[in-house]
């Protein structure tokens, strides 16, 4: 049996995950962070994007995450994230929508401030990480998290 250790992935409204595995995948602010048993003590941001957790003798499990922060130590990874839900869990056709209210909205120019702008082009990010995922998983399991250059 291989090496564990205990993950909890926290999203504002609930936990989503909550167990021991053998690997996370989640997208860092400089590429896919790869965190097995014994890994060194880390902080880091956490970018919108698909969370891949592996544990022995299941299949991987494949989450859209919006975005947060991460503590790694050896034996335990909690994972703060503005949102999560599991690829499965994602209404395709909501995450259309919402993608198109995005786009929408930033063509027309009604960001107000830079920071109406930020945020408007952070929610477009995520309506399209959960549609990825979501349309991804649901095709054909893949092995791995989903590349950074198609996730835009």
């Amino acid at each position: 049996m291989a090496e564990t250790m205990h993950f909890e992935f926290i999203a504002q409204e609930r936990i989503i995950y909550q167990d021991d595995v053998n690997m996370v995948l989640a997208p860092g602010a400089s590429g896919i962070l790869g965190i097995l048993p014994r890994h060194a003590p880390l902080m880091t941001v956490i970018v919108p994007g698909e969370l891949v957790v592996k544990k022995e003798g299941q299949p991987d499990r494949f989450y859209a995450v919006g975005g947060g922060f991460m503590e790694v130590r050896p034996n335990k990874v909690i994972l703060l994230a503005r949102s999560g839900e599991e690829a499965e869990e994602i209404d395709i056709e909501r995450a259309r929508e919402a993608r198109q209210r995005a786009e929408e909205l930033l063509a027309e120019g009604v960001a107000d401030s830079e920071e109406r702008r930020r945020s408007m082009e952070q929610a477009l990010r995520r309506s399209r990480v959960r549609l990825k995922v979501a349309e991804r998983r649901r095709k054909a399991p893949a092995r791995g998290p989903i590349p950074r250059d198609m996730e835009e």
